[in-house]
């Protein structure tokens, strides 16, 4: 089964605050739907670029993506 990352943009001056106030907001829905997420997090591209991120398996991923509208998916690279 892939592993896919649900990605978030924000930009502008204060892009890091949205992405963190954002980040809030997924951990809740991840709980509240008792998720398994592979993890989650902020990630700074460039000073105005921002992102929120949730990795979820594929399986769970099109209830996920209907209810929270990410911006983008990539596949989960594991570190």
């Amino acid at each position: 089964m892939r592993k896919l990352k649900l990605i978030w943009d924000f930009k502008g001056p204060h892009a890091q605050k949205t992405a963190q106030h954002h980040l809030i907001h997924l951990k809740e829905y991840v709980t509240m739907e008792g998720i398994n997420s592979l993890g989650n997090g902020v990630e700074k591209l460039n000073e105005n670029h921002y992102i929120a991120f949730l990795g979820v398996n594929e399986d769970v991923m099109p209830p996920v993506r209907d209810a929270l509208k990410p911006h983008r998916g990539q596949l989960w690279i594991e570190s």
